[in-house]
């Protein structure tokens, strides 16, 4: 083998189909290189580490002689303190709970699906907006905008700043693939001004809402009264941004990784049309084939962990492969067929532990509405190249594009 299996992981050669190396990598459950992470890729033993207390997701942990290919593409923060995606508890605990209230059960059980009707408006808006049904690029025109335009509804950003919002989270989107063709300090700059204008945007929108609440998100974060306290404004800060970021990078992938699986399954996608109600088992079963996040970079070994003979040393960098555990055949049957009829479909697509996705029940629910409407409306729907071009990001893996045409677009 030329190349190692890391670095066939990163290479964009593989990006439009890394399984056979996953495959390959699921041969020795604990993969090492060198002085690189130590890469786990079976599902059992990534559910196991995902809920293990001696794993930490803060990178203070990281021992100085560790190194991780990936350590600076999944930074979303910038400037503003690291979110609690990147804490562990007590402080994550602390701070998720806090954002819970306001997001779902017990405090707010009806947040996400009182959401329905708004999100079914979005959708039907965005595939009216179309225009030439011949030629549509799925990402530009439907798979981008409706994730961005839901979290503005939820946090409450005002429907007349929505322009400037979607910009400078398209910039910050943009920063987290890499490319190489690019200019680093000049992409860096504009990432790092797009951060800034949205840091001070949603701070401006804080001091508002202190004053004034609404029935938003953000007003209910910004005046919690608890039994946590209240997040102080750089907590509110890095959370918000969190929330934007994390809340639509992901939806993206889904509905774009899960039109083109059904695209390419048109059995599955006539069934979807004449019945809406599969959306949920097909669904799962994406999170499963195609997940949104393909692996946890990251994450650190606070004391020596013993795994499968291989000792993982403290202060280690450790990847969970979760798209590879998704297709271990130790845990699936078959598990390189798309079935949205599977059984027992605990797939590792939105994580699992303390760290399993915030946005989990927000996230089913808009590639839910987004995939049952795209099979209602387009009639005749077919790729018009596949493999699609990716985006270079080998963590937040999907279509930078996916061109599409069909004959017409039932109203």
């Amino acid at each position: 083998m030329t190349h190692s299996l890391l670095h066939q992981i990163l290479d964009y050669a593989n990006r439009a189909d890394p399984y056979p190396i996953y495959e390959e990598l699921r041969k020795s459950p604990v993969h090492h290189e060198e002085d690189g992470p130590y890469v786990v890729s079976t599902y059992y033993e990534i559910r196991s580490l995902l809920h293990d207390p001696r794993i930490s997701s803060d990178a203070r942990n990281l021992a100085s002689t560790a190194r991780d290919p990936l350590a600076d593409s999944a930074q979303e923060e910038g400037a503003l303190p690291p979110s609690f995606l990147r804490l562990d508890p007590p402080e994550h605990d602390r701070l998720r709970r806090m954002t819970n209230r306001p997001f779902g059960p017990p405090h707010s059980p009806h947040r996400v699906d009182g959401m329905r009707g708004e999100l079914r408006d979005i959708v039907s808006g965005l595939i009216d907006g179309i225009g030439d049904p011949g030629r549509i690029d799925l990402v530009d025109q439907f798979s981008y905008p409706f994730p961005v335009t839901v979290i503005c509804r939820l946090l409450g950003v005002p429907r007349e700043d929505e322009a400037r919002f979607h910009t400078w989270a398209d910039t910050i989107a943009a920063s987290l693939d890499p490319d190489p063709d690019a200019d680093p300090a000049a992409r860096g700059k504009e990432s790092h001004e797009a951060r800034m204008q949205l840091g001070m945007y949603l701070a401006g929108l804080i001091e508002e809402r202190r004053k004034k609440p609404g029935d938003d998100m953000l007003s209910q974060l910004a005046t919690a009264k608890g039994p946590d306290g209240a997040m102080t404004t750089m907590e509110l800060l890095s959370t918000a941004a969190l929330l934007l970021i994390a809340g639509h990078e992901t939806t993206v992938n889904l509905v774009t990784n899960g039109m083109l699986t059904l695209l390419r399954h048109p059995d599955v996608l006539r069934r979807l049309r004449e019945d809406p109600r599969l959306a949920v088992p097909i669904v799962e079963e994406l999170l499963r084939y195609e997940p949104p996040v393909q692996l946890v970079p990251q994450r650190t070994t606070m004391a020596d962990v013993e795994l499968h003979g291989v000792t993982i040393p403290k202060g280690a960098s450790l990847w969970l492969v979760l798209a590879s555990g998704n297709r271990d055949p130790q845990r699936f049957d078959d598990p390189d067929r798309f079935d949205p009829d599977r059984r027992d479909v605990q797939h590792l697509g939105l994580g699992s532990g303390i760290h399993s996705c915030f946005g989990a029940p927000l996230a089913r629910l808009e590639a839910q509405f987004a995939l049952a409407e795209l099979a209602r409306r387009l009639e005749n729907p077919r790729l018009l190249e596949d493999p699609p071009p990716y985006r270079r990001n080998a963590v937040l893996r999907g279509p930078r594009h996916l061109h599409i045409a069909c004959d017409d677009i039932r109203p």
